[in-house]
């Protein structure tokens, strides 16, 4: 018999599973212990790694997803450990997690089950580690909202339970199904999972019986987990609101008497809250589409207005047309943008709300022709599409500009610091360097030895150590964090996570191979990707047309106002600075053979075009040393991949900035 059983249910997320093992390994230290994953029929190769990197791990694969309850139920028929511990995948423990939780349980013999601290990837407590049971008043102001509003509040706050200390040990009514250690009398007598519970409640169905069964449970701080939330719902094609909702619902069915007013709060619930998950999404597009239908019936009426004052047998539309005059038009409209494609979730497209006006102008004024008694007046229809021709366009530059609301592309690189040991940090360096999907900035190492403060390596310093690692990334404004674990210990990691929650920056772990990276939900893959024979945002006609015709347009503009002085400076000895040598190659834009942002010499690798040579781009106003091949082969991909044309804006205003505000002979 072993002393602990370590179950883990699998459902694609083999990164966060590796890591998960990783830790799991070192913390099991010198504990007699099994580890059994179990397989919800993956896609992704979890399970042939697993096997390869950690050959004793027993393997239950099932042919379809069976669920997290039904799947966990599989292992705990033959786990056969005195203390059986529930881990999800997407989780890190400490390196002292499991020590501290068996500890717990040997001094608390009346504790049947039992979970620790679980942490956010930002070092925040994740309510969901200790709660109330939720019982129809629990529900009620868990719906409500009521939780929210009032944390300190036993009243309100039960489910919860946030005005309870999160650094002292306590019993609770549930924990999560993160993490959910327990003994294995307590399985014994109450048995497994309910297979009724497909995903949610089926941890607080558990803590529930538990209690009935005479055990205790409790919430134990000592210890901690990392747990990046969600992992496997983002990899199906499960609604996990509606699924959370209608488990909360089936549970209260169980264990209470639930009333139709219960029901019915709990079912509302879940059309609220879908609800506000779509319009969380969807809130750009939405915003978009509302701003254009009021703008576009205000340009109705004061189209209206304006034909009626212009000319005087013409009083305006016929009371019976109103007001379905200033709405339908509108709402055709919008129907019209939304087939081309003008709402988008991330970005604010200008050109496209253009060409859809432009679509909308034809079709709509074709549509008089049929339908004769709403031909109230063509020339209406003139004046409303000029006037929204400036103001759909307008008012999307004008939040692009001043709130940087709708900009797909971002030209910041995100400053980077690397932690661990000098041999892994140059390999991850350098799987940085060439990474095409995302910019990093390596600002420097970080050490567990005093002596390397101040070493270099390559280009890169070490610039502190594990002891005043957050004064560093405050003085250096870091973005971006990542551990590697080969020398790092999970329990180092914690407290670094723990100490600078406050200063908004990701924390990343690394691959033991150094191949991906997983951190906040998301993993990032560092192997270099092969170039294809694909196109991207770079080729495509819309794109090529629209940067042509801003090369044009901005490059005559240019050539006629700007170009003639900076020529006949130079004539009379002036310095030929950046500003010169940037302007007097605008004949080349005009002609072609150039673009405004684009990089600095390959147009192709690999015969992969990546666009035409530019004045400026990334390696400018990056400081990018043009020799550096890997460097420049990977910031002109990511361009090429994210161009759009206010990614040139970008680029250029930049530019713009650097030639004026900076003086480089």
């Amino acid at each position: 018999m072993h002393d602990l059983s370590i179950i883990i249910v699998n459902y694609n997320v083999k990164e966060f599973l590796l890591n998960s093992l990783s830790s799991v390994y070192k913390a099991i230290g010198n504990i007699n212990s099994e580890i059994i994953v179990v397989d919800n029929a993956s896609d992704d190769g979890s399970m042939e790694l697993v096997e390869e990197k950690y050959p004793s791990v027993l393997q239950i694969k099932n042919k379809k997803n069976v669920g997290f309850g039904s799947a966990n139920n599989q292992a705990l028929e033959i786990a056969n450990g005195k203390y059986i511990l529930l881990l999800n995948p997407d989780t890190i423990v400490r390196e002292d997690t499991f020590e501290k939780m068996i500890r717990f349980f040997e001094e608390n013999p009346d504790a049947g089950m039992a979970g620790c601290k679980v942490l956010n990837p930002d070092g925040s407590l994740q309510l969901a580690c200790r709660r109330g049971f939720p019982g129809p008043w629990t529900s009620f102001t868990k719906v409500a909202g009521l939780s929210t509003l009032f944390p300190k509040s036993k009243i309100f706050a039960k489910y919860n339970l946030t005005y309870l200390n999160e650094n002292e040990s306590y019993e609770v009514d549930a924990v999560s199904g993160a993490f959910m250690m327990l003994r294995k009398e307590t399985y014994d007598k109450i048995g497994g999972f309910d297979p009724k519970f497909f995903m949610y409640g089926e941890d607080l169905d558990l803590c529930y019986r538990t209690q009935n069964a005479g055990f205790k449970v409790y919430y134990v701080h000592e210890t901690e987990i990392i747990h990046y939330k969600g992992e496997s719902t983002k990899r199906s094609s499960i609604d996990e609101t509606k699924i959370f909702y209608e488990a909360m619902h089936l549970f209260v069915k169980k264990h209470f008497s639930a009333s139709i007013i219960v029901e019915s709060i709990l079912r509302f619930a879940i059309f609220i809250r879908t609800l506000l998950a779509f319009i969380n999404i969807y809130k750009l597009p939405i915003a978009s589409a509302a701003i254009d239908f009021i703008l576009f019936s205000g340009a109705i009426f004061t189209a209206e207005k304006i034909h009626a004052a212009e000319k005087i047998t013409w009083e305006g539309f016929p009371p019976y047309a109103v007001p379905y005059v200033y709405f339908l038009p509108a709402l055709f409209q919008l129907l019209i943008s939304s087939l081309t494609n003008s709402y988008k979730k991330n970005s604010l497209s200008v050109l496209r709300i253009i060409l859809s006006l432009l679509y909308g102008l034809l079709l709509l004024s074709s549509l008089t022709f049929f339908f004769k008694q709403f031909a109230f007046s063509r020339a209406v229809i003139l004046i409303t599409y000029l006037l929204v021709l400036g103001a759909f366009p307008l008012w999307r530059i004008l939040v692009k500009v001043l709130f940087r609301i709708g900009l797909v592309s971002d030209t910041k690189k995100r400053k980077t610091l690397l932690v661990g040991n000098e041999k892994d940090l140059i390999g991850l360096a350098g799987k940085l360097k060439k990474n095409i999907n995302t910019l990093y900035e390596v600002v420097g190492f970080i050490s567990k030895s005093r002596k390397d403060v101040g070493r270099k390596i390559s280009s890169y310093e070490y610039l502190g150590t594990l002891e005043n690692i957050k004064k560093i990334i405050s003085e250096k404004k870091i973005d971006l964090v990542i551990f590697s674990t080969e020398e790092i210990s999970f329990t180092q990691m914690f407290s670094i996570v723990s100490e600078c929650g406050g200063l908004k920056v990701d924390f990343l772990v690394s691959g033991s191979d150094l191949d991906y990276v997983v951190g906040k939900s998301a993993i990032t893959m560092l192997d270099d990707i092969p170039l294809l024979k694909i196109e991207y945002n770079i080729s495509s006609l819309f794109h090529v047309f629209s940067k042509r015709m801003f090369d044009l347009i901005v490059g005559l503009i240019v050539l006629l106002s700007i170009y003639p002085f900076i020529y006949l400076f130079s004539l009379f000895g002036r310095k030929k600075g950046n500003l010169y040598n940037f302007i007097i190659k605008v004949p080349l834009i005009v002609t072609g053979q150039y673009s405004f942002v684009g990089p600095y010499s390959n147009t192709y690798y690999d015969g992969l075009f990546v666009g035409k040579k530019g004045l400026t781009g990334f390696w400018f106003i990056e400081n990018l040393d043009t020799n550096d091949q890997d460097e420049t082969r990977k910031i002109d991909i990511y361009y090429a991949k994210n161009y759009n044309i206010w990614l040139d804006m970008e680029i250029l205003g930049k530019t713009i900035s650097k030639l004026f505000f900076r003086t480089e002979q």
